[in-house]
């Protein structure tokens, strides 16, 4: 999918913004013809935006014969436009609300069914979803938090972190939250072989409540200052 920040900013030019809202509020796909003349635009120019709008993931393509007829002397489907079926959010500092959502939710649901304590299933299930996103990380300890957006700093032998992706849910519970942190990162970091490197809890006042050690031997250059 195109980049979210690119594509939000792309609703910022007004003709673009107004197709944009048009076919959202329509029931079914809209033709290019249906929207230039829905927003008084020529058509060329408001196909030039729809496709735009395409390729930044905000709008799909369908293609369809409105007559309903098929097979030979059916026409050509038409060329429909509808919204997309991703989801865009841009969040700065990044904040990762949704699947804290399901972390939670998955949770309770577990704890339900087999009566297992609900912090000891999302701390487990926080652990699972770090080592799981460790099989797509490259490695780099630094790199992997950073996917994360948990924006790691080095401090002499420690790795700080930044941001918290779930800041608010932390201030409100903050011994739930930074216990699922700690889960979260210690899955990711098994799960990438980091050794040398280790998760522990130690607030502090503007980063995350998880502080990451290393040994001499282990500190990545590439995690920043």
């Amino acid at each position: 999918m195109a980049d979210p920040v690119a594509a939000v900013a792309a609703l910022d030019e007004p003709n673009r913004r107004r197709l944009y809202d048009f076919v959202v509020r329509q029931n079914a796909p809209i033709s290019k013809d249906e929207a230039a003349r829905a927003v008084e635009l020529p058509r060329t120019t408001a196909a030039f935006h729809l496709d735009k709008l395409v390729e930044l993931g905000l709008l799909s393509v369908v293609h369809e014969r409105r007559s309903g007829r098929s097979g030979p002397g059916a026409g050509r489907p038409a060329k429909l436009y509808r919204r997309s079926g991703e989801q865009i959010a841009v969040s700065l500092p990044d904040r990762r609300y949704e699947a804290a959502s399901h972390l939670l939710a998955d949770a309770l649901t577990e704890a339900e069914a087999t009566g297992e304590p609900a912090r000891e299933v999302l701390n487990r299930r926080a652990y699972e979803w770090g080592s799981d996103l460790a099989a797509r990380a490259s490695g780099d300890v630094a790199e992997a938090l950073a996917d994360l957006g948990f924006e790691p700093r080095a401090e002499g032998g420690s790795i700080l972190l930044g941001n918290c992706p779930f800041h608010s849910l932390a201030q409100r519970h903050t011994q739930l939250v930074c216990g699922m942190n700690l889960c979260l990162v210690s899955g990711l970091l098994d799960g990438i072989e980091a050794d040398g490197v280790s998760a522990r809890l130690a607030p502090s006042p503007g980063h995350c409540c998880v502080r990451l050690d290393q040994t001499p031997s282990s500190r990545s250059p590439s995690v920043s200052r």
